[in-house]
């Protein structure tokens, strides 16, 4: 992106100095506890998302050693159902949902409009204050006895009969849904009011528009998960008949509310990891972006068609057959926007000059599983397959492969990305580019093999199966194992070059965007004069000519 302000001179960083000076981290606790720096903020959630990350990883480990045999002889049925409740509420409202928002856009966003901070410096504070304390109280609900209903709190099991502190969970999931519009809010304003003299919308980087669309379906969603959950609270602590049929209530009424949420919150977490993948692309294959504006339009359309699939969650919930029919067709269509990105990262990878760099691997890599993550998702929209595999490993894989296989490669993608500007130092490429190979692998050697199990009939959430299951469960745990050690990899790593790295400076990707023009790490108010945007943002053919130009002469 081309711009009318020179760029930032390097900071005086020297090999045996943090980059957490130019930060200012060194600073008391309570400047931290009390920061308006988006950068700043962005960095207390990276270390609290990344807490809770290892929550669930646990409560997922343990369910995977338990399926290693087929008889069930780790921990009990009521245990079991308590692992992958709190592995599927952390995972969902504690890491997945929030990642890529509040740390990559939170530190990106305003770089990437030419904005000295958001909107609103003291909301987004308060958004992360909202984020720790319903976290505090998912915590307190797993170590004083966990809750057993799953994460999706089916009723009248979860209000009427269920174990454990249910309230204290929803309660948790209920605030921290509140610090998601607050967020949502923030990024929405900063994107409206604060871009830099000549950022159209036409020249907004693909991240910014995943970043807007997905805080729009915050805004609109979040409120009807907080309705439903309240309602739950009402009917299991007061015994209004809501959703209890035994009182008068509807438990599809629970269902309708929840999924009305919930399918929406899959795009929450996976558009911003397309959005990354659209920074990524160009960069790495030296070519502007094929199809801008449809890459754009595209989300924005997932966006939409994202509030009409809720039903496809309910064909064997005794939904009119109608209905079924009619959501299954909007299930098909929602496909489409998503098919258009695939196609269009891939024209772009054409005929590139591709760079193998450790952000492209992982790139690659959400590429080629959110593709199987897709389709797999068309066959769940079949009113007919649906019925079969409907509660079965089937969907468990297809939902990995989708939110684990997408969203965290594209949250790991662009964190190498940008870490360089993050932390000012570069981390070992050969480290990383194995653990994205391990990561790959392990994904697929855990998530594969439950397509299979699911259509064989293999249920979710049971810990005891059929013996003939075992092979492919042992071969699931297996990659389990090899992916936790993809995972470890990188906090090892980047930890280690926060400190130790190689100097990045202003911009060792030869990247157009306008995060890129700031020395590294930023400073403060991120630019010593406002930005003038001439271009568009993936002026990479440009770059290339003059870079070819430039070794000719040389």
């Amino acid at each position: 992106m081309i711009t009318q302000a020179p760029p930032q001179p390097e900071p005086p960083l020297t090999s045996h100095q943090s980059p957490l000076t130019y930060l200012n981290v060194r600073h008391t606790i309570r400047s931290w506890l009390l920061t308006t720096d988006h950068k700043r903020i962005a960095l207390l959630y990276m270390v609290s998302i990344t807490l809770f990350f290892f929550i669930g990883g646990a409560a997922a480990t343990l369910m995977r050693l338990e399926l290693l045999t087929p008889q069930g002889d780790l921990v009990t049925s009521e245990t079991y159902n308590k692992l992958f409740t709190i592995h599927g509420v952390v995972m969902v409202w504690f890491f997945l949902i929030p990642s890529i928002p509040t740390v990559l856009g939170n530190f990106l966003l305003p770089m990437m409009l030419g904005a000295r901070d958001v909107a609103f410096p003291k909301l987004n504070l308060a958004s992360w204050y909202l984020f720790m304390a319903g976290g505090a109280f998912a915590v307190f609900s797993i170590i004083t006895g966990g809750v057993d209903t799953g994460w999706t709190f089916y009723t009248p099991y979860s209000s009427t009969y269920a174990n454990g502190h249910v309230i204290a969970m929803a309660a948790g999931i209920f605030i921290a849904g509140f610090g998601s519009i607050a967020t949502g809010l923030n990024f929405i304003v900063t994107t409206h009011k604060m871009r830099a003299p000549g950022m159209t919308w036409s020249r907004l980087p693909l991240f910014v528009w995943s970043l807007y669309t997905t805080s729009i379906i915050l805004v609109l969603a979040t409120p009807v998960l907080a309705m439903v959950l309240t309602l739950m609270a009402l009917e299991r602590a007061f015994g209004v008949g809501i959703f209890n049929p035994a009182l008068g209530g509807d438990p599809l009424l629970f269902q309708h509310l929840f999924w009305f949420y919930s399918h929406p919150a899959v795009y929450i977490m996976i558009l911003p990891g397309m959005g990354v993948v659209s920074e990524l692309i160009p960069c790495f294959a030296r070519k502007k972006i094929f199809g801008y504006h449809f890459v754009a339009y595209a989300s924005v359309a997932i966006g939409v068609l994202g509030f009409l699939v809720w039903g496809h969650h309910m064909f064997v919930s005794s939904q009119s057959i109608y209905a079924g029919m009619i959501f299954s067709v909007l299930s098909f269509m929602v496909a489409i926007p998503s098919a258009i990105k695939v196609f269009n990262w891939t024209a772009t990878l054409y005929k590139g000059s591709i760079w193998f760099a450790t952000p492209m691997l992982y790139a690659l890599g959400f590429i080629g599983l959110f593709t199987i993550g897709g389709l797999t998702g068309l066959f769940l929209a079949s009113l007919a397959v649906d019925v079969h595999v409907h509660d079965t490993y089937f969907v468990i894989a297809h939902f990995h492969y989708i939110m684990v296989g997408g969203m965290v490669m594209a949250y790991l993608g662009g964190l190498h990305f940008w870490w360089p500007k993050i932390s000012g130092r570069m981390y070992p490429e050969g480290l990383a580019k194995f653990s994205a190979f391990t990561i790959f692998a392990g994904f697929n050697l855990t998530f594969f093999p439950q397509f299979i199990l699911g259509y064989l009939g293999m249920p979710r959430r049971y810990r005891v199966y059929a013996p003939e299951f075992q092979v492919l469960n042992v071969m699931s745990s297996a990659g389990a194992s090899i992916l936790a050690v993809g995972y470890l990899l990188p906090l090892a790593y980047l930890l280690w070059s926060w400190k130790y790295g190689k100097v990045a400076g202003p911009n060792p990707w030869r990247a157009t965007g306008l995060e890129w023009t700031t020395a590294s790490p930023p400073p403060k108010d991120n630019f010593q004069t406002t930005p003038i945007v001439t271009e568009g943002p993936y002026d990479y053919d440009a770059q290339a000519a003059e870079e070819e130009w430039e070794h000719a002469h040389a």
